[in-house]
Order: structure tokens, then sequence, then C-alpha cells
């Protein structure tokens, strides 16, 4: 039975451990470390996901290079990988899955432009091209022809599964060949 306690408990009871009927203090120990191993293992996959992406590029400059020698086109993604829900489930559902990145990789030069709140120097480093390109939300992607000029602009987070992804990027590509 629940103890009530209408002012403050006495000075013994300050520190009573208070656990459900039926459960023995190692149920809650191993119930305490399992908690914090999913904290730690949620941890863990957070950081992995913050690294650069598998097929990937972080320079515009040698992707524009890269897009020219190929004749492709360049999907530039402006991400906050660090803070942003949207450019978060965007990285673990489409742009990190090997089924993006080789389909994508057919007709574009993937880039990513990170301005993370937790790493100032890269966020310095990408914050001019983020002007350039006057990115004012996040996840924005531009897609760019081999010379470098803008054809197409959206938000990311639009199509947050890898096939709709895909076939947005396809319809831009058509609407890029007709003009």
């Amino acid at each position: 039975m629940a103890k009530h306690y209408p002012q403050s408990p006495p000075s013994d009871k300050i520190f009573e451990t208070i656990r459900p009927a039926g459960t023995s203090s190692f149920t809650m120990k191993a119930v305490t470390y399992l908690a914090l191993f999913a904290l730690s293992a949620t941890s863990l996959v957070s950081s992995a996901l913050a690294g650069p992406l598998k097929g990937w590029s972080e320079d515009l400059a040698k992707a524009l290079e890269q897009a020219k020698t190929e004749k492709k086109s360049v999907l530039v993604e402006f991400t906050g990988s660090d803070w942003c829900p949207p450019c978060k489930m965007m990285r673990a559902n489409v742009f990190s899955k090997k089924e993006f990145v080789d389909a994508a990789s057919k007709n574009f030069i993937l880039v990513e432009i990170d301005l993370p709140r937790g790493d100032q120097e890269v966020a310095k480093k990408n914050q001019p091209t983020a002007e350039k390109y006057k990115i004012d939300s996040f996840p924005t992607v531009i897609l760019l022809d081999s010379e470098g000029k803008e054809f197409s602009r959206f938000y990311a987070s639009e199509h947050p599964k890898t096939e709709d992804f895909l076939k947005r990027l396809d319809s831009e590509l058509e609407k890029k060949d007709l003009d």
C-alpha cells in the first residue's frame, strides 16, 4: 500500500525505495542497468549517424568538378544534423540507405552541407555556402546542373520515404531536361 506523507516524510524514510509490489531489489537493479544500456546505445547510434554519410561528399566545389567530368547533376542537402528533427529523420530513413545512395548516384553527385550547433568549426566552414544559396530552413535540398546552376529546390522532409524522394528526383530531372 502506498504511503502518504502530508508534509515531509520522517527522516528515516527519505531515501526509501519505492518499487512495484512483488519485485526484488535485484529486478530493480536489472531494470536500471538495462535502461542505462539503452541510453548508451542510443547515444552511440546518434553519434554514428552524425558522421559523414557513405556515398556523400562534404565538399561542394569538388562535387561540381566531379559532376562536370561525369556529366551528372548535384544534389546538395543542407542539414542541421545535431539539432533539426526532420534532418535527423531524413538522414536515418532516406539519405543513409544504400538503396537511396545507389539509385540517386546514377544521376547525381551527393553533397551534404551540415550546420550543426555542436560543432562550430563545421558550421562556420559551411555557413558561407548556406548564405550563398539563401538557405532559410532545414532540411533544404537544392539540385544543381553540372555547371552549378540551380534548377530545383525543395524541403527534403516533404518526401520522408526513399521511394518518394527518388520519384521527386526523377521528376525534377525530367523538368530540367525539358528546359
